[in-house]
């Protein structure tokens, strides 16, 4: 069963040293499927709007004092794109400004391999969600540092691809 409900408030929410928060985010991903449902080499990733624009990025939120990195990334993916897959190894850490607060937060990103979509999920009247292609994804994302994450999950399933 799956939590119908988003989580709120900041209570449990993570802060570095210098007082920004701890962010978690996912770039949930699938190969692409032809008519008879056979996979394909074409990576897709879904991305989403962001609740008060329709800007484009991927699913990202506080990481909170009760959960892991890897749990956090899960239930952002749930809640703000309706995902759920398996959590990868992380792509990286960077230090972005917040546009709102004018301070440095930390972000965590990790490839998401889908395994299920949902009809129904926390913030489906919230957001939007979009499958498209990595060139389409780099072109439109709104934050620099989901565009590096984006780079280096390309490189990493290229570099797995060529060893099998």
């Amino acid at each position: 069963m799956v939590c119908l409900v988003s989580r709120t408030g900041r209570e449990l929410q993570r802060y570095n040293n210098m007082g920004g928060r701890q962010v978690v985010g996912c770039i949930p991903y699938r190969y692409k499927q032809d008519i008879d449902g056979n996979g394909s080499n074409q990576l897709e990733v879904l991305m989403i709007s962001s609740q008060k624009s329709q800007r484009l990025m991927f699913p990202k939120g506080g990481w909170e004092l009760d959960e892991s990195l890897e749990e956090a990334a899960c239930r952002e993916s749930l809640e703000e794109a309706g995902v759920i897959g398996l959590v990868e190894c992380e792509l990286g850490q960077w230090n972005f400004i917040s546009k709102r607060h004018g301070i440095y937060y930390e972000g965590y990103m990790f490839p998401l391999f889908v395994k299920e979509q949902l009809d129904y999920w926390p913030e489906k009247y919230l957001r939007t969600r979009v499958w498209m292609t990595v060139g389409k994804a780099r072109e439109v994302c709104q934050h620099w540092w989901m565009k590096e994450a984006l780079d280096i999950l390309v490189q990493r399933l290229i570099s797995l691809k060529q060893q099998q």
